[in-house]
């Protein structure tokens, strides 16, 4: 009665992969990737009313100058515009632009074409005047880069 009987030895299951992940891996992605593209949406929106906010004191302490000249005024407003404008958009989009793409660009925000053809003309050079334009209407030019800025929002 020794008879062997044809048993095996135990055998253990196969280990647990880490492939394919669990439900539970994926949700946690899922919401890892929403709450980071909430976090970049939340962050542009913060630097572009950031930057508006700024630009607007920075107009007004423009507008209230009473001891600048205006060509110095103009090269002001002229950064400031340039400034918001890489701010609000994307850098590579803005930043290269240079006279009359430049001025077509601003014209895009207003109605009409004020910076192509009205006073916004004078800002696409006026880092590189070494006088002011004499028909140049300082009034005028505060008040369209204030319609721009408000434009922006």
């Amino acid at each position: 009665m020794n008879e062997e009987l044809p048993l095996r030895d135990i055998h253990l299951p196969d280990a647990i992969t880490w492939w394919p992940p669990a439900i539970g891996w994926w949700l946690l992605l899922a919401v890892i990737i929403v709450a980071a593209f909430g976090c970049w949406l939340l962050y542009k929106k913060l630097t572009k009313k950031t930057a508006v906010k700024t630009a607007t004191a920075l107009l007004m302490s423009i507008k209230q100058a009473e001891n600048t000249n205006e060509l110095e005024t103009l090269k002001q407003l002229s950064a400031c515009v340039r400034r918001v404008s890489i701010s609000v958009n994307s850098r590579s989009e803005v930043a290269s632009l240079t006279g009359k793409e430049w001025l077509n660009y601003l014209d895009q925000s207003v109605e009409g074409t004020p910076f192509s053809t009205g006073v916004g003309q004078y800002l696409s050079d006026a880092l590189y005047r070494k006088k002011a334009p004499e028909e140049l209407e300082i009034g005028a030019l505060i008040e369209l880069c204030e319609h721009w800025l408000k434009r922006q929002k």
